[in-house]
């Protein structure tokens, strides 16, 4: 059965890893519009970017007792360039699962936890951004988990989709 911890600054190398994974699967199947075609290991600025992440609080790891780390959530405020919440929120700053069949259900584990956390805390709305671009399957993905696409945007070339989901707060 997978766990969720606390990330840790030791938790690096198995993340940038996931990242690596999801590169090498990515360019087999012609998507490399999400993150290019080098690995984040090989890219000193992924590298500074994932050892801050685990070091950050409200990030977490997700753990196979074979496989190992098998996902990543990184929860905050969001991020600069999507428009700022109308509502207190808790954003999905960033979520990877493995490629690995032992890991299946680990993304929209994940994602329950985010909504258990952004319950804990009091807030009524979670939002995530991801890809847009390519087949679409990954806005799709955030939808079949509960999300509503809201506002789509771009980082330069970069087709990008918020979407939010609803967090019914107890009376």
């Amino acid at each position: 059965m997978t766990t969720i911890r606390p990330a840790r600054p030791g938790d690096a190398d198995a993340v940038l890893r996931l990242f690596d994974d999801a590169i090498a699967w990515f360019v087999t199947i012609g998507n490399t519009g999400q993150w290019g075609t080098q690995p984040f290991s090989s890219r000193p600025e992924q590298v500074t970017r994932v050892q801050g992440w685990v070091a950050e609080p409200g990030t977490w790891i997700a753990e196979h007792p074979e496989a190992g780390v098998v996902g990543f959530l990184a929860l905050g405020e969001a991020t600069e360039y999507v428009p700022a919440a109308t509502d207190p929120e808790l954003y999905v700053r960033v979520l990877i699962g493995s490629r690995d069949p032992r890991a299946k259900g680990t993304g929209r584990r994940l994602l329950d936890f985010a909504h258990d956390e952004a319950l804990a805390a009091g807030v009524g709305k979670l939002r995530v951004d991801c890809y847009a671009g390519g087949t679409g399957d990954l806005v799709r993905f955030y939808e079949s988990c509960g999300y509503t696409p809201t506002d789509p945007f771009l980082v330069g070339e970069w087709p990008g989709q918020v979407l939010e989901r609803a967090v019914v707060l107890p009376a």
